[in-house]
Parts: C-alpha cells; structure tokens; sequence
C-alpha cells in the first residue's frame, strides 16, 4: 500500500480504470463526463492532500462548494458519490486504507427541504398540442421520430438507435428490441412493441439496409433542402445554384444516425422557429400573439405516452410497456407481461 499516494494521483490511477470501464458498445458512458468533472474540481483544493487523510469533512466541503456553484441536489448527490466510489476501488487495488471508504459512506446524501441545494421541478408530459404545434417545423425525418416516440413511449435513445434488422415484423404487433438500452447492464430484456399507428410512420424506413439506422441526419438534410429549393421564387438563372453555396470544408458532417442531443437541438429549433413565426403572422394581423409554445425535450414525449397509458390501463401497464426497472418482475411472468404490453400497444400504439 502506498502510504504517499496524493489525491492527484489517486484521480489521475482512477480515471484511467474508469475510460476503460465505463464504456457500452465502445462508446464512453455519460458516466465518463461526471468523473471527469468531479475528478478535475476534486484535484483544485486537494490534489496535494494524501489520499488516505481525506476524510467525511474533506467530501462535505467538497459537496458546500458544488451547492454554493448552484447545481441542484439531486446532481450534487450524483456527482459526490462519485468520491466515496473512487475510494471503494483505490481500496480493491490496495492504494489506500478500507477505513477511508468506509468512513466516506458515513456522509449521507443531501435530503429533500434540508439543505440550500435548490430541487429542479420533475419532468412533466409535453401537451400533445405543443407538440403536434412542433412538428410542422421539423425537418420531416425527425417528425417522425418524434410521431413514433409518442406512439411508443420508448426512450430518446432507443429512437435514435433503431435499425431495421431490430424490429421483428411478423406479426400484427411489431416488436422492436434495441441493440442497446439503458438497463442491459443489470440483465434486464428490452422490447418495444409497435402499434399500427406506430407502424405507418416506420415502414418506409425499413427498405434499408438491415443494419442501417433508420432515422439517419444526412437523409434529413437532404430532404429539406429539396422542399427549400421547391419553395424558391429566385430564378435558376439568378442567385445562388443548388449546392453553390455550401463550405469546401465544413467543420462537421451530418452522422449516420442522430444521437440524444441532436435530436434535442432539432426539437428545440423547432420550438423557436414556430414561436417566431407565430409571432410575425399575429402582428401581420395586428393582433396580440399566442401564449408561446414552451420548450420541451424528446424524454417528455415518453412522459407523455406514461401518463396516457396509465390513464387508460392502469400503472402495470405503464411500467411493463415502457420498460421501467420497476416493472422487473420474475420470469415466470415476463410472458404474461409482454402480452400486456403487446394489447397496449394495439389500442392506442
């Protein structure tokens, strides 16, 4: 054990493990971020302090001064919990004392109305008026992307990874079962089922390639530049031809699937786009404008689908069709289950 072992060398040993462990698919994790970040704000006032003297004082200054920052609890508590962990594994590798890990666990985690650390509002469903008012302004693949994620209720990644050879068309009810998911690490099966409503809007991208995705950025592009040149007034002869105008060397190049955030950013330029035309045809009219249409995030689709089917179902339902962890239910009566899902999916999907 090395008894001289410094919090800079402790972070420096720690984040070399974790971009080897925290990976899927052979992507880094969202995990990766975190401990980037807690390592590097870790480091700043401690980095020289020997790693076996860094004690439950140490981690709660540490946490006053993510609260003085303004994060909110819930990501206070996240990203702290990242140092009791650092600890756990220096502990498995024998670089410090167990007794600094577990004298770290005693520091609990900051409660509800306890603390200065604010609590963020929780998630809430989009009003299927904003989000129909949305779409007109969507590049036409990622309507549908967010047509079919309502229908279905999956998770922002789980639309954005769809490919034709995961979804099994056999039946009257399509299943979709993603090459990856959130909770796969725990062993956990995911499968999405497809309703007709669900299956209209999916088909056409199917006749791809098996294992291609199927919603893919540089397909979107290319559709709405041609609806923007159909609108053109401007002569061929005059102005800027098709694709004249582009840079030799642009900085990024549309991927071959979205991803998380760029299907979020499309929504939100979506929002700001209808809000700002909204507003010029009420002053067009000499009227006052509508209430603008709030921003929303892909996740709140999902909400909304939650809220509906357990309206219409019951909360079983909910849990078992949108995957959640607790929905884990014994083998036994995964078929049982699936079953619900698949009626589901059948009514309203």
């Amino acid at each position: 054990m090395d008894t001289d072992l410094t919090i800079a060398e402790l972070a420096l040993r720690y984040w070399r493990f974790a971009k080897g462990y925290y990976v899927k698919n052979g992507e880094p994790t969202g995990w990766q971020t975190h401990i980037k970040l807690v390592l590097r704000l870790l480091t700043q006032p401690y980095g020289p302090t020997l790693a076996a003297d860094f004690g439950p004082l140490a981690l709660k200054a540490f946490r006053q001064r993510l609260i003085e920052a303004g994060h909110s609890r819930m990501y206070i508590n996240k990203l702290a919990a990242i140092i009791p962990r650092m600890f756990k594994w220096a502990a498995s590798e024998q670089l410090v004392p167990g007794a600094v890990y577990h004298d770290l666990r005693t520091v609990e985690g900051l409660r509800k109305g306890r603390c200065e650390a604010p609590d963020h509002a929780p998630v809430a469903p989009v009003s299927d008026f904003a989000a129909q008012a949305t779409l007109p302004h969507l590049p036409a693949v990622v309507a549908d992307m967010v047509r079919f994620q309502r229908l279905t209720g999956c998770r922002p990644a789980e639309v954005c990874i769809l490919r034709p050879c995961d979804v099994d068309t056999s039946g009257e009810i399509w299943s979709y079962r993603p090459e990856s998911h959130k909770t796969e690490h725990r062993g956990r099966e995911r499968l999405i089922f497809v309703g007709p409503k669900a299956q209209d809007f999916l088909r056409p991208y199917l006749l791809r390639e098996k294992t291609s995705y199927c919603f893919v950025p540089a397909e979107s592009e290319k559709k709405r530049r041609a609806e923007v040149h159909m609108r053109r007034r401007t002569p061929l002869s005059c102005g800027n031809r098709p694709g004249t105008n582009r840079r030799g060397r642009p900085k990024r190049f549309p991927g071959d699937r979205y991803t998380t955030a760029s299907y979020r950013r499309a929504i939100d330029r979506a929002v700001k786009l209808a809000n700002r035309k909204g507003a010029q045809e009420a002053e067009a009219r000499g009227e006052e404008p509508s209430a603008p249409l709030p921003l929303w995030s892909p996740n709140q689709l999902r909400h909304s689908a939650a809220t509906e089917i357990r309206r219409r179902f019951g909360l079983e339902a909910a849990q078992v069709t949108l995957g959640h962890a607790s929905a884990d239910v014994s083998q036994i009566y995964a078929e049982r289950d699936w079953s619900l899902a698949a009626e589901v999916m059948r009514k309203i999907g």
